[in-house]
Protein backbone atom coordinates (compact mmCIF):
# COMPACT_ATOMS: atom_id res chain seq x y z
CA UNK A 1 0.00 0.00 0.00
CA UNK A 2 1.11 3.54 -0.82
CA UNK A 3 -0.30 5.58 2.06
CA UNK A 4 -1.18 9.13 3.00
CA UNK A 5 -1.68 9.71 6.74
CA UNK A 6 -3.38 12.93 7.75
CA UNK A 7 -3.00 14.10 11.34
CA UNK A 8 0.48 12.61 11.65
CA UNK A 9 1.22 14.81 14.67
CA UNK A 10 -1.56 13.23 16.74
CA UNK A 11 -1.55 10.07 18.83
CA UNK A 12 -3.02 7.79 16.18
CA UNK A 13 -1.27 9.48 13.28
CA UNK A 14 2.15 9.00 14.84
CA UNK A 15 1.49 5.31 15.43
CA UNK A 16 0.15 4.80 11.91
CA UNK A 17 3.29 6.30 10.40
CA UNK A 18 5.54 4.20 12.65
CA UNK A 19 3.68 0.98 11.85
CA UNK A 20 3.54 1.61 8.10
CA UNK A 21 7.21 2.60 7.88
CA UNK A 22 8.18 -0.57 9.75
CA UNK A 23 6.18 -2.73 7.31
CA UNK A 24 8.25 -3.82 4.31
CA UNK A 25 5.16 -4.07 2.11
CA UNK A 26 3.88 -0.52 2.62
CA UNK A 27 5.11 2.98 1.87
CA UNK A 28 4.18 6.30 3.43
CA UNK A 29 4.12 8.75 0.54
CA UNK A 30 2.94 11.71 2.61
CA UNK A 31 2.22 12.19 6.30
CA UNK A 32 1.36 15.84 7.00
CA UNK A 33 0.61 17.23 10.42
CA UNK A 34 -1.91 20.02 10.97
CA UNK A 35 0.55 22.69 9.86
CA UNK A 36 1.26 20.80 6.64
CA UNK A 37 -2.32 19.97 5.77
CA UNK A 38 -5.13 22.00 7.30
CA UNK A 39 -8.45 20.14 7.09
CA UNK A 40 -10.30 23.41 7.63
CA UNK A 41 -8.91 24.66 4.28
CA UNK A 42 -11.01 23.38 1.35
CA UNK A 43 -8.33 24.41 -1.15
CA UNK A 44 -5.77 22.15 0.54
CA UNK A 45 -8.08 19.16 0.24
CA UNK A 46 -8.99 20.00 -3.36
CA UNK A 47 -5.33 19.83 -4.39
CA UNK A 48 -4.52 16.74 -2.32
CA UNK A 49 -3.76 14.46 -5.29
CA UNK A 50 -2.66 17.20 -7.68
CA UNK A 51 0.34 18.79 -5.96
CA UNK A 52 2.45 15.65 -6.01
CA UNK A 53 2.28 15.00 -2.28
CA UNK A 54 -0.55 12.51 -2.51
CA UNK A 55 -0.08 11.32 -6.08
CA UNK A 56 -0.10 7.57 -6.51
CA UNK A 57 -1.53 6.87 -3.05
CA UNK A 58 -3.71 3.78 -2.75
CA UNK A 59 -4.88 4.40 0.84
CA UNK A 60 -5.58 7.56 2.80
CA UNK A 61 -5.83 7.15 6.58
CA UNK A 62 -7.67 10.18 7.94
CA UNK A 63 -6.45 10.37 11.53
CA UNK A 64 -6.99 14.13 11.70
CA UNK A 65 -9.92 15.65 13.59
CA UNK A 66 -10.87 18.48 15.90
CA UNK A 67 -11.01 16.48 19.12
CA UNK A 68 -11.12 19.18 21.82
CA UNK A 69 -14.54 18.04 23.05
CA UNK A 70 -15.27 21.00 25.32
CA UNK A 71 -13.96 23.63 22.89
CA UNK A 72 -16.18 22.14 20.18
CA UNK A 73 -19.14 23.57 22.10
CA UNK A 74 -17.90 27.15 21.65
CA UNK A 75 -16.18 26.59 18.30
CA UNK A 76 -18.88 24.65 16.47
CA UNK A 77 -18.23 26.19 13.02
CA UNK A 78 -14.58 25.05 13.14
CA UNK A 79 -15.55 21.61 14.45
CA UNK A 80 -18.06 21.30 11.61
CA UNK A 81 -15.50 22.25 8.96
CA UNK A 82 -12.87 19.81 10.23
CA UNK A 83 -15.04 16.90 11.39
CA UNK A 84 -17.97 17.06 8.94
CA UNK A 85 -17.12 19.00 5.79
CA UNK A 86 -13.49 17.88 5.42
CA UNK A 87 -14.23 14.12 5.49
CA UNK A 88 -16.85 14.66 2.78
CA UNK A 89 -14.28 16.43 0.60
CA UNK A 90 -11.70 13.72 1.30
CA UNK A 91 -14.20 11.05 0.28
CA UNK A 92 -14.87 12.80 -3.04
CA UNK A 93 -11.19 13.26 -3.80
CA UNK A 94 -10.32 9.67 -2.84
CA UNK A 95 -13.15 8.32 -4.98
CA UNK A 96 -11.93 10.33 -7.96
CA UNK A 97 -8.35 9.17 -7.40
CA UNK A 98 -9.29 5.50 -6.84
CA UNK A 99 -7.77 5.71 -3.36
CA UNK A 100 -9.25 3.84 -0.40
CA UNK A 101 -10.31 6.20 2.38
CA UNK A 102 -10.03 4.92 5.95
CA UNK A 103 -11.81 7.51 8.08
CA UNK A 104 -11.65 7.38 11.89
CA UNK A 105 -14.74 8.28 13.91
CA UNK A 106 -15.79 8.03 17.54
CA UNK A 107 -17.93 6.39 20.20
CA UNK A 108 -19.31 9.87 20.93
CA UNK A 109 -21.85 9.46 18.12
CA UNK A 110 -23.92 7.49 20.65
CA UNK A 111 -26.01 8.88 23.50
CA UNK A 112 -24.37 6.70 26.14
CA UNK A 113 -27.78 5.77 27.50
CA UNK A 114 -27.44 2.00 27.36
CA UNK A 115 -25.83 -0.99 29.03
CA UNK A 116 -24.84 -3.27 26.15
CA UNK A 117 -22.02 -2.65 23.65
CA UNK A 118 -23.06 -0.48 20.71
CA UNK A 119 -23.29 -2.22 17.35
CA UNK A 120 -22.60 -0.42 14.08
CA UNK A 121 -26.32 -0.24 13.24
CA UNK A 122 -27.42 1.01 16.68
CA UNK A 123 -29.30 4.34 16.63
CA UNK A 124 -26.96 7.32 16.90
CA UNK A 125 -27.83 10.25 19.15
CA UNK A 126 -24.76 12.36 20.02
CA UNK A 127 -25.12 14.56 23.09
CA UNK A 128 -22.38 17.10 22.34
CA UNK A 129 -21.14 19.21 19.43
CA UNK A 130 -18.08 17.04 18.89
CA UNK A 131 -20.19 13.90 18.49
CA UNK A 132 -22.63 15.66 16.16
CA UNK A 133 -19.84 16.92 13.91
CA UNK A 134 -18.19 13.49 13.77
CA UNK A 135 -21.51 11.80 12.95
CA UNK A 136 -22.11 14.19 10.06
CA UNK A 137 -18.62 13.43 8.78
CA UNK A 138 -19.02 9.66 8.81
CA UNK A 139 -22.49 9.93 7.22
CA UNK A 140 -21.10 12.06 4.41
CA UNK A 141 -18.27 9.60 3.75
CA UNK A 142 -20.70 6.67 3.61
CA UNK A 143 -23.02 8.50 1.22
CA UNK A 144 -20.24 9.60 -1.15
CA UNK A 145 -18.29 6.34 -1.17
CA UNK A 146 -19.95 3.26 0.34
CA UNK A 147 -16.70 1.32 -0.18
CA UNK A 148 -14.76 3.63 2.12
CA UNK A 149 -13.95 2.33 5.61
CA UNK A 150 -15.37 4.32 8.52
CA UNK A 151 -13.97 3.07 11.81
CA UNK A 152 -15.32 4.19 15.18
CA UNK A 153 -13.04 3.87 18.16
CA UNK A 154 -12.94 4.99 21.80
CA UNK A 155 -10.80 6.41 24.60
CA UNK A 156 -7.59 6.53 22.54
CA UNK A 157 -4.23 6.99 24.26
CA UNK A 158 -0.75 6.99 22.77
CA UNK A 159 2.23 9.27 22.11
CA UNK A 160 1.43 12.86 23.02
CA UNK A 161 -1.21 14.37 25.30
CA UNK A 162 -3.55 11.73 26.69
CA UNK A 163 -5.29 10.44 29.82
CA UNK A 164 -2.38 8.20 30.85
CA UNK A 165 0.13 11.06 30.73
CA UNK A 166 -2.29 13.39 32.54
CA UNK A 167 -2.81 10.95 35.40
CA UNK A 168 0.92 10.35 35.82
CA UNK A 169 1.60 14.09 35.71
CA UNK A 170 -0.98 14.72 38.43
CA UNK A 171 0.52 11.92 40.52
CA UNK A 172 4.05 13.24 40.10
CA UNK A 173 3.01 16.72 41.21
CA UNK A 174 1.38 15.31 44.33
CA UNK A 175 4.42 13.24 45.20
CA UNK A 176 6.69 16.27 44.83
CA UNK A 177 4.38 18.46 46.92
CA UNK A 178 3.55 20.78 44.02
CA UNK A 179 -0.09 19.73 44.48
CA UNK A 180 -1.87 18.40 47.56
CA UNK A 181 -4.98 16.36 48.17
CA UNK A 182 -6.20 13.16 46.58
CA UNK A 183 -6.51 12.71 42.84
CA UNK A 184 -10.20 12.75 41.79
CA UNK A 185 -11.42 10.80 38.75
CA UNK A 186 -14.94 10.17 37.45
CA UNK A 187 -16.37 6.71 37.98
CA UNK A 188 -19.67 6.98 36.10
CA UNK A 189 -18.40 6.73 32.52
CA UNK A 190 -17.75 3.27 31.06
CA UNK A 191 -15.74 2.65 27.91
CA UNK A 192 -12.89 0.76 26.30
CA UNK A 193 -9.43 2.37 26.42
CA UNK A 194 -7.63 1.87 23.12
CA UNK A 195 -3.87 2.11 22.63
CA UNK A 196 -3.11 4.01 19.42
CA UNK A 197 -0.49 1.42 18.42
CA UNK A 198 -3.03 -1.40 18.50
CA UNK A 199 -5.60 0.77 16.73
CA UNK A 200 -3.09 1.56 13.99
CA UNK A 201 -2.46 -2.17 13.51
CA UNK A 202 -6.19 -2.79 13.25
CA UNK A 203 -6.76 0.00 10.71
CA UNK A 204 -3.89 -1.24 8.56
CA UNK A 205 -5.23 -4.80 8.71
CA UNK A 206 -8.70 -3.65 7.62
CA UNK A 207 -7.20 -1.63 4.76
CA UNK A 208 -5.15 -4.64 3.62
CA UNK A 209 -8.27 -6.78 3.56
CA UNK A 210 -10.27 -4.08 1.78
CA UNK A 211 -7.67 -3.99 -0.98
CA UNK A 212 -7.43 -7.76 -1.10
CA UNK A 213 -3.80 -7.63 0.01
CA UNK A 214 -4.20 -10.61 2.30
CA UNK A 215 -6.25 -12.62 -0.19
CA UNK A 216 -8.92 -13.57 2.35
CA UNK A 217 -12.70 -13.52 1.96
CA UNK A 218 -15.05 -10.70 1.12
CA UNK A 219 -13.25 -7.35 1.44
CA UNK A 220 -14.52 -5.15 4.28
CA UNK A 221 -16.39 -1.98 3.39
CA UNK A 222 -18.44 0.57 5.28
CA UNK A 223 -18.71 0.97 9.03
CA UNK A 224 -16.72 -0.90 11.69
CA UNK A 225 -16.07 -0.59 15.42
CA UNK A 226 -12.53 -1.09 16.67
CA UNK A 227 -11.39 -0.56 20.26
CA UNK A 228 -9.45 -2.24 23.03
CA UNK A 229 -11.09 -5.43 24.26
CA UNK A 230 -12.90 -5.24 27.59
CA UNK A 231 -14.23 -2.18 29.40
CA UNK A 232 -13.61 -0.08 32.47
CA UNK A 233 -14.35 3.30 34.05
CA UNK A 234 -12.04 6.29 34.00
CA UNK A 235 -11.56 5.79 37.76
CA UNK A 236 -10.51 2.15 37.44
CA UNK A 237 -8.35 2.96 34.42
CA UNK A 238 -6.59 5.63 36.49
CA UNK A 239 -6.07 3.18 39.36
CA UNK A 240 -4.37 0.68 37.05
CA UNK A 241 -2.21 3.43 35.53
CA UNK A 242 -1.04 4.53 38.98
CA UNK A 243 -0.33 0.96 40.08
CA UNK A 244 1.77 0.26 36.98
CA UNK A 245 3.77 3.48 36.98
CA UNK A 246 5.04 3.47 40.55
CA UNK A 247 2.29 5.52 42.15
CA UNK A 248 0.34 2.69 43.76
CA UNK A 249 0.39 4.47 47.13
CA UNK A 250 -1.36 7.57 45.80
CA UNK A 251 -4.87 8.21 47.12
CA UNK A 252 -7.57 8.48 44.49
CA UNK A 253 -11.22 9.40 45.04
CA UNK A 254 -14.36 8.94 42.94
CA UNK A 255 -16.19 11.84 41.31
CA UNK A 256 -19.37 12.10 39.28
CA UNK A 257 -19.26 13.65 35.82
CA UNK A 258 -21.83 16.33 36.66
CA UNK A 259 -19.58 17.58 39.48
CA UNK A 260 -16.97 18.67 36.94
CA UNK A 261 -19.38 21.14 35.29
CA UNK A 262 -17.80 20.68 31.85
CA UNK A 263 -19.12 22.55 28.79
CA UNK A 264 -19.81 19.30 26.89
CA UNK A 265 -21.79 16.31 28.10
CA UNK A 266 -20.11 12.89 28.01
CA UNK A 267 -21.81 9.57 27.18
CA UNK A 268 -22.09 7.40 30.29
CA UNK A 269 -21.71 4.10 28.42
CA UNK A 270 -19.74 4.02 25.19
CA UNK A 271 -18.45 0.45 24.91
CA UNK A 272 -18.39 -0.59 21.25
CA UNK A 273 -19.34 -4.02 19.91
CA UNK A 274 -16.36 -5.00 17.74
CA UNK A 275 -17.68 -8.34 16.47
CA UNK A 276 -18.03 -7.14 12.87
CA UNK A 277 -14.31 -6.36 12.65
CA UNK A 278 -13.53 -9.61 14.47
CA UNK A 279 -15.43 -11.49 11.76
CA UNK A 280 -12.91 -10.03 9.31
CA UNK A 281 -10.08 -11.35 11.47
CA UNK A 282 -9.32 -8.00 13.11
CA UNK A 283 -9.56 -7.78 16.90
CA UNK A 284 -7.56 -5.55 19.24
CA UNK A 285 -5.96 -6.90 22.44
CA UNK A 286 -7.36 -6.15 25.88
CA UNK A 287 -7.05 -2.55 27.00
CA UNK A 288 -4.72 -3.64 29.82
CA UNK A 289 -2.34 -5.08 27.20
CA UNK A 290 -2.57 -1.78 25.38
CA UNK A 291 -1.55 0.08 28.53
CA UNK A 292 1.41 -2.26 29.04
CA UNK A 293 2.48 -1.79 25.42
CA UNK A 294 2.23 1.97 25.77
CA UNK A 295 4.30 1.95 28.96
CA UNK A 296 6.93 -0.14 27.14
CA UNK A 297 7.13 2.42 24.31
CA UNK A 298 9.61 5.33 24.32
CA UNK A 299 6.88 7.70 25.51
CA UNK A 300 5.79 5.26 28.20
CA UNK A 301 9.34 4.75 29.39
CA UNK A 302 9.51 8.44 30.29
CA UNK A 303 6.34 8.08 32.35
CA UNK A 304 7.71 5.03 34.14
CA UNK A 305 10.87 6.93 34.97
CA UNK A 306 8.87 9.80 36.51
CA UNK A 307 7.06 7.29 38.71
CA UNK A 308 10.29 5.68 39.88
CA UNK A 309 11.66 8.97 41.19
Amino acid sequence: MRCVVTGSGGQLGRCLVRRLEAHAGHEVVWAPDRAGFDLSDPDAIASLFETGAGQGATVLFNAAAYTAVDRCESEQPLAHRVNAEAPAQLARRCLEADCLLVHVSTDYVFSGRGHTPWKEDAPTAPINAYGRSKLLGEQAVAEIDPDALVVRTSWVFGPGRNFVAAIVDQARKRRSGELTGPLAVVDDQVGSPTWAGHLADGLIALAERALGADGSGEPPRGLYHLSGSGSTTWFDFARVILDRTGFGDLEIVRRKTHELDLPAQRPAFSVLDTSRAAACGVRLPAWEEGLDAHLASPEGAALMESGAR
